[in-house]
């Protein structure tokens, strides 16, 4: 199987949790105080050694394909002005990688939007897929983690977290056989089951890696209810015709960037982080009165 260089980014959806915010702007490119979100997504593939982006895109999606292209403009700007620190960290933006967008006629679920780069990537390739609502704050970029696994077998390797065991109807739940300190095989995926119904509280998160073999079924795989193609029935799939698949519990801090509480958070976490304001910041909550 040929090397891992290049990882899916769907980013169609309508972001329809964050209106008005996101009428006329993609949800990826809110911003986590002066970054936006799917620019964390492309550091951690590329910090993973990821060469070659290609996003999902659809109407409306441009200022994502701005956000990575060259600005001549404002780059000649900054410069101008005496910023030109500021400026070079605005040209490597858009020298991270090779990018490549398709366009997604309608957002139809995670799995069609994965389809349609699927022409992009090689039979014999495998691909990462990075959802735009996942941001892992990590020591070790979480898709790294999940490629040195990935090294190790050669199958599909999926990001697990914990959640508590209340809240697993909420999530795609993953059976699993540990074979290693955080290291599992994945023996069934069951999406949204009830407590009593659930094979453990290790919810799968919106990193993967997908091998050839996912790919081809997901290509056969019916539309689910509304008409929208998720990948997990494509695993499930795998695993019922014998197939290997793993999952990592990754190490490193979530910020749900899919919702609005989790995305607040991200916002208060990233501040907290941040190399101009983070004291102020942090003196700043601690005066609060809450």
């Amino acid at each position: 199987m040929r090397p891992l260089t290049k990882v899916i980014i769907p980013v169609a959806g309508l972001g329809t949790r964050f209106l008005p915010a996101t009428k006329a702007q993609p949800k990826a490119m809110l911003p986590l105080i002066d970054k936006p979100v799917i620019q964390f997504l492309v550091e951690e593939a590329v910090a993973s050694g990821i060469t070659d982006i290609i996003f999902v895109t659809g109407r409306g999606k441009r200022a994502i394909e701005d956000h990575f292209d060259y600005s001549p403009e404002l780059e000649y700007f900054l410069r101008n002005r005496g910023r030109s620190e500021l400026a070079d960290r605005i040209r490597a933006i858009s020298s991270l990688a090779r990018f490549t967008y398709v366009r997604e006629s309608e957002p139809l679920g995670p799995g069609h939007a994965v389809l349609q780069a699927r022409h992009l990537i090689g039979h014999d390739e495998p691909v990462a897929v990075l959802y735009e609502d996942d941001v892992v704050d990590a020591k070790v970029p979480c898709l790294k983690q999940l490629m040195h696994v990935f090294g190790t077998y050669q199958k599909p390797v999926l990001a697990l977290d914990r959640v508590p065991r209340k809240m697993v109807s909420r999530y795609g739940i993953v059976g699993v056989q540990k074979i290693s300190n955080r290291t599992y095989r994945v023996t069934d995926m069951i999406e949204k089951p009830k407590i009593e119904e659930a094979p453990s509280n290790l919810v799968s998160r919106g990193k993967y890696i997908y091998t050839p073999e996912v790919l081809d079924l997901l290509a056969v795989m019916k539309p689910g209810p509304g008409g929208e193609l998720f990948a997990t029935g494509a695993f499930q799939l795998y695993l019922k015709q014998g197939g290997e698949m793993y999952g990592y519990e990754y190490e490193g801090v979530l910020y749900d960037c899919g919702e609005k509480l989790g995305f607040a958070k991200a916002v208060v976490r990233v501040g907290l982080k941040h190399r101009e304001i983070g004291r102020q910041f942090r003196r700043y909550l601690k005066k609060l009165d809450i």
